[in-house]
């Protein structure tokens, strides 16, 4: 039932401020554009060219709301929604960061935040999860990357920003929260119950997997993560030759732009890296590696998956693009435009996106992803052989040889083959390409497919 009628002295007073609103944004409008025109370039957008009779409509609408609504909204929370609702209706990335978002954005870029350990995004209207944390507590609650998050605590989570939502599952820690799960296989939904913690992991872990070969895991890219990388290689070296480099970013969300660069350079001697274009002049920038990599002639394989996104697909597009190393694994996510932080004031600020970045091949993977050179599925491996066949040496007197000097697969790489086959796999690439090199052969696209040269072999 819509009420009519107001005290004549209400609706002059409601007149003032609905004309107060309509100058704030007219002023706004016209900073926006003698700010551009200040700007002389061909590439300049246009000007902003708000009408006034889109003001009066947002005029009209913040009126009704403020006056109709059946609960009493202030006008600074009025102000909130319509900023956040600008926003959030642009792209899934672009949010507005109130005090608390400000701080955990501040907070994760730096390592250390207490939560969940998920990276979130959008999937038909829900929260999702693009990739949990390694050791994070939603890795010990099972959570996997693809998992939809219908409800927290009760509440759904449908048309529900990020921001919005890290609300919710931010906490003190040893707090729990209830997520509603919706997961691709299951015919229901399940509830998970997660505890927060101290989310303190790490960006970047190293080991040896055998004599000389290394795998590099890069969970996300923080600000000190290309620095980390840099010291687990020089730590290798310390321990003697590097023959081969798995370098690991799955399931591994992005995060610092810069800290891919820093990381790119430790492969690549000098050069283009990523660029990024955008309707800003500003928004063009070019990023170049650091000549003097440390590992000239060490082959590289990076591992990428669904889970690979933003700084991970960077670094993963630069090294495919400038023949630095074998891209292997599954597609990965497909997030290539940058957002840019804008505070508005001490304590907020706008993530907004601002342009998309490009490889060095001029490629943008946005909605896309990296194709790998080589692909390779995560699966779980069985052995057609069982260890049971008769050989030689389990023959009744049979000779033995003294002299046997037969290298056998490490228990650790077995072990690895079982519990993750990608990784197997990249090594297992790394000492191909090593053998193939030391033997000096001649590369298949010099070989004649005439030549009845009988060294090629019978089959």
């Amino acid at each position: 039932m819509a009420h009519i009628g107001f005290k004549s002295r209400e609706r002059r007073s409601d007149r003032r401020a609905t004309y107060s609103l309509i100058a704030l944004f007219a002023l706004s409008s016209s900073s926006v554009a003698m700010a551009q025109t200040n700007r002389p370039t061909e590439k300049e957008p246009p000007a902003v060219n708000t009408s006034f009779e889109e003001l009066q409509l947002f005029a009209d609408t913040f009126d009704a709301i403020r006056r109709g609504y059946v609960e009493d909204v202030t006008d600074a929370e009025l102000f909130e929604m319509a900023v956040k609702g600008m926003l959030t209706s642009l792209d899934p990335h672009s949010a507005y960061l109130t005090d608390d978002d400000y701080e955990n954005l501040q907070e994760s870029t730096e390592g250390q935040f207490t939560g969940l350990g998920i990276e979130i995004g959008y999937r038909r209207g829900f929260i999702a999860i693009v990739t949990p944390i390694d050791g994070s507590p939603a890795i010990d609650a099972g959570l996997k990357a693809g998992d939809v998050i219908l409800k927290i605590d009760g509440t759904s989570t449908q048309g529900m920003s990020t921001s919005e939502s890290s609300t919710y599952m931010r906490g003190p820690e040893g707090t729990t929260v209830t997520l509603e799960i919706g997961r691709a296989g299951e015919s229901q939904p399940f509830d998970v119950v997660v505890t927060r913690g101290v989310i303190d992991v790490p960006s970047v872990r190293s080991r040896e997997l055998d004599d000389g070969y290394w795998l590099i895991r890069v969970s996300r890219f923080q600000r000190d993560s290309g620095r980390e990388v840099t010291s687990s290689i020089e730590s290798a070296l310390e321990k003697g030759d590097v023959k081969g480099v798995v370098l690991d970013v799955r399931n591994n969300p992005g995060g610092v732009m810069n800290a891919s660069v820093e990381m790119a350079s430790n492969f690549l001697d000098g050069g283009l890296v990523v660029y990024t274009k955008g309707r800003h002049p500003d928004s063009m920038n070019t990023y170049n590696a650091e000549p003097g990599e440390l590992l000239p002639g060490v082959p590289v394989v990076v591992l990428v998956n669904g889970g690979s996104a933003s700084a991970s697909e960077i670094i993963a597009g630069a090294l495919q693009d400038r023949g630095r190393a074998v891209i292997m694994g599954t597609q990965s996510f497909g997030k290539g435009s940058v957002q840019t932080v804008l505070p508005v004031s001490e304590t907020k600020a706008l993530k907004l996106t601002t342009s998309l970045y490009y490889t060095p091949n001029g490629r943008s993977i946005q909605a896309e992803g990296i194709v790998p050179d080589v692909v390779v599925e995560r699966a779980q491996l069985t052995s057609l052989e069982q260890g049971n066949r008769l050989r030689e040496a389990d023959l009744n007197r049979s000779i033995e040889n003294t002299g046997s000097t037969v290298e056998t697969e490490s228990e650790a790489i077995a072990t690895l083959r079982e519990d993750d086959n990608q990784i197997y796999e990249a090594f297992t690439l790394l000492k191909g390409i090593n053998v193939y090199q030391s033997l000096g052969a001649t590369p298949l696209s010099d070989i004649d497919a005439d030549s009845e040269d009988s060294s090629l072999g019978e089959y």
